[in-house]
């Protein structure tokens, strides 16, 4: 079959070319990355002042124990501030939703990471992986329980005595228990520099979305 001299020309250029997806994708809104840096200040501004306050040598070196005192009262006071203003973010409400939901791949996952086995098929996840679930809600309810004895320390007539040494007891080593967990979350996020690029600006590459979480579809998010 023969076509005719410049038949092709303006069909050719009618036709666009497929396009392509983009290189970089959305994973957090600027809502999110908002919660996120404002509860890590906190969270510094506490285990720092929290170390100044029962490390005997950072205590002699800041000195100034009422102003550390105080800095650390009101920063756990102010803790789950950010949360609840997060709460008016539709994406942020959406997180948390996919935070709260485990399924029978994020079982998988565990069982993945417990063996060791770094197979591109065995570590399925969507969004947040199971340890990003699991790692949120445990902080969630430690810094519930870390307010709460935090206010029974503070105003000492809220309960009597024998409560008052329980919630010193279980403050103080829930911080230390804190401490090791942001240590190590910290170290997570070091040894990612996508993750964190995505926290930072909103947005990951694609190919690290489909390496990392294989079951999340951004397109459609």
């Amino acid at each position: 079959m023969t076509s005719t001299p410049g038949s092709a020309g303006p069909t050719a250029a009618t036709t666009p070319p497929p396009s392509e997806p983009p290189a970089r994708v959305s994973r957090f809104s600027r809502a999110e990355r908002w919660v996120h840096r404002s509860t890590a200040a906190l969270m510094l501004v506490c285990v720092a002042s929290a170390a100044c306050l029962y490390v005997p040598v950072l205590a002699e070196l800041v000195g100034r124990r009422h102003l550390v005192v105080t800095l650390h009262e009101w920063s756990g006071l102010l803790l789950p501030v950010p949360f609840l203003l997060g709460l008016a973010s539709r994406a942020f409400r959406a997180d948390l939703r996919r935070l709260n939901r485990f399924g029978a791949h994020d079982r998988a996952w565990l069982r993945a990471v417990r063996r060791r086995d770094r197979h591109p098929g065995a570590r399925q996840a969507g969004k947040f992986n199971a340890g990003q679930k699991l790692y949120a809600a445990w902080i969630a309810g430690a810094v519930l329980v870390m307010l709460g004895t935090g206010l029974l320390m503070w105003f000492t007539g809220l309960a009597p005595l024998v409560w008052r040494t329980s919630a010193t007891f279980v403050h103080d080593w829930l911080a230390l228990a804190i401490g090791l967990v942001l240590i190590g979350h910290i170290k997570m996020a070091l040894a990612d520099p996508e993750a964190r690029r995505g926290m930072r600006t909103g947005s990951v590459a694609r190919p690290w979305a489909r390496r990392e979480h294989p079951l999340w579809n951004p397109d459609r998010d």
